[in-house]
């Protein structure tokens, strides 16, 4: 095991994405914010926060659970369950997707699809604090805290104060 970012470099990566999200779109009107569940929601959150410290605006934020858009559910349960209500609209909005790490882009496709059945975004963009490589999807992120290339036997494990009590990217 290998410790590749620390509670800093996390901190670094997060403030660097909010700004990146910032200047992208010009500012944060219809902008919403969506994490991905699990580790997606705390980084959402995060970067919601620095948003909101630098623009001095609530940017809304909304979480999804991705387990019935997987293609692969059939792996995952026989009776999965829908559970993704928004507080909010997201029609003719910029959705921003946050998640932990991207590999395949199963996760990714997924959320968009999650996304597309609560109402039509005028942009969907994505955030990954970790780009691990091999895509087996055409999709990449629009922020990325840090790339890391890996082989396939590698697992990059990311834990989040929120949930794992301390803040760090380890290979493993």
């Amino acid at each position: 095991m290998k410790v590749l970012m620390d509670n800093k470099a996390i901190g670094r990566a997060l403030t660097r994405i909010s700004h990146e999200i910032i200047e992208k779109n010009k500012g944060v009107e219809d902008i919403v914010i969506i994490g991905i569940k699990t580790r997606g929601i705390p980084l959402a959150n995060r970067i919601a926060n620095k948003i909101k410290l630098f623009e001095e605006v609530d940017v809304p934020i909304g979480t999804i659970d991705i387990t019935f858009y997987r293609d692969d559910l059939q792996k995952k349960s026989l009776q999965p369950v829908i559970n993704n209500p928004l507080d909010f609209d997201v029609e003719g909005k910029t959705v921003v997707l946050v998640d932990d790490v991207i590999y395949t882009g199963r996760t990714c496709r997924s959320a968009i699809e999650a996304v597309m059945n609560a109402g039509r975004p005028n942009k969907i963009q994505f955030a990954s604090l970790i780009d691990r490589g091999h895509r087996e999807l055409p999709l990449t992120p629009d922020y990325i805290g840090k790339n890391i290339p890996t082989s396939k036997n590698e697992v990059v494990r990311v834990k989040l104060l929120e949930s794992d009590g301390e803040d760090t990217v380890q290979i493993i």
